[in-house]
């Protein structure tokens, strides 16, 4: 078991071993890692930081990085951008000898984070926050572990045509995130390069009565596209069952909620975008030794695909430090930069020339009765550009 430190400024300190404060030689090697440990971004980013956690144990049980023991800084955005500013801050002040961070699964939160580091001359490597545009508006210091969100709303798209012979399709997507406004457009234009076409798109907010009349008035289609955030999933499903809508819906990995969905009612015909499969089933031997080690650590819980992002992302880090053969902030930023072929659990990572997003498959999951089952993986076979 591990013992977590909170202190007043929510900053939690976690570390494998109480040695190597002493000296310049056994000093430990330190990086932040920020997730929503509370509000309504916990359901991912909880399990994401359990994966990092899982990454720091695992290298510290051998010879950790550069030779040294490794302590990662986790903090508790509280699903707020303006407390993830103040305590990102506050983190790089109280942590001067931070080498980078990792963190949050949400393009609003990650912001809040990744332009204070970027301003202090740190990169963020975000493990489940999927715009594209991330690199554009935080340059040089934001990447990506996860594909982008127009890497799964396109094998969306084509799956759809292709396996649900969908060719109409309504959209509904949260009305205030950043994160569903670009992934039911990425759909939506995938959706008709295709031939499909699109009947409706409908901004909705967490109204419930607000909801039941949206869901009343969309037209019937092949496929409903809900492009929302976890903490949706559980009004807009039961409400469009409800209706008497038994249409497929298909999600992003919004909709990648794990055990929550065994609390909603009438969940059949359901699908959604993920990064990886990590049911028990699954013979791939990364996602087998990784389901190992995780439930060794964690004995009461079920990894799922942000845990593996989190686990990911973090020995991303831990091997950009080990190749700038330094903790300095700028050494590691170009040794991420220059990363080829590194084997994920939740896939093969590789930055281009000038990219900070990896191009990875996308795993389409089916919910059941509550239960999830894997489909298929898609490797989209167009793109459209971040806009």
């Amino acid at each position: 078991m591990f013992v977590k430190l909170v202190v007043r400024l929510a900053v939690a300190a976690f570390a494998s071993t109480s040695a190597g404060l002493g000296t310049a030689d056994d000093r430990p090697v330190i990086f932040g890692a920020m997730y929503n440990l509370t509000g309504g971004q916990h359901d991912l980013d909880l399990p994401s930081s359990e994966g990092a956690r899982l990454a720091v144990d695992q290298a510290n049980a051998g010879t950790g990085v550069l030779g040294r023991q490794v302590r990662m800084v986790l903090v508790d955005g509280e699903t707020d951008p303006a407390v993830i500013e103040r305590k990102t801050e506050e983190l790089l002040r109280d942590q001067p000898a931070i080498a980078g961070l990792i963190g949050f699964s949400d393009t609003d939160v990650v912001l809040a984070a990744a332009k204070v580091a970027a301003r202090h001359d740190h990169v963020f490597l975000t493990s489940g926050a999927t715009s594209p545009l991330l690199p554009v508006q935080v340059p040089k210091y934001l990447f990506l572990a996860c594909f982008g969100d127009n890497v799964q709303a396109a094998a969306a798209a084509e799956w759809a045509h292709g396996a649900l012979r969908a060719r109409t399709a309504a959209v509904l997507f949260k009305q205030d995130s950043t994160y569903a406004q670009l992934l039911h457009a990425f759909f939506e234009t995938r959706f008709e390069e295709l031939g499909g076409d699109v009947l409706a798109v409908e901004p909705y907010t967490l109204d419930p009565a607000e909801f039941q009349s949206k869901v009343r008035t969309l037209p019937a289609a092949d496929v409903i596209y809900l492009a929302a955030q976890p903490d949706d999933v559980a009004l807009a499903v039961p409400a469009l069952r409800k209706a008497g809508n038994k249409t497929p819906i298909l999600g992003g990995d919004g909709l990648d909620i794990g055990e929550a969905w065994g609390k909603i009612s009438d969940t059949r015909n359901i699908y959604f975008t993920t990064h990886a499969y990590l049911g028990a089933d699954n013979k791939n031997p990364a996602v087998r030794e990784f389901r190992a080690a995780f439930a060794k650590a964690y004995p009461d819980k079920q990894p799922n695909a942000f845990t593996a992002l989190g686990y990911d992302a973090a020995r991303l880090l831990m091997t950009a430090i080990q190749n700038a053969g330094s903790t300095n902030p700028q050494a590691v930023r170009e040794a991420l930069a220059a990363t080829r072929d590194f084997d994920g659990v939740t896939g093969t990572i590789s930055f281009s020339a000038g990219s900070q997003i990896p191009i990875k498959s996308v795993t389409i999951m089916e919910v059941d009765s509550g239960r999830q089952s894997f489909v298929t993986e898609v490797l989209p076979k167009k793109v459209p550009p971040p806009r």
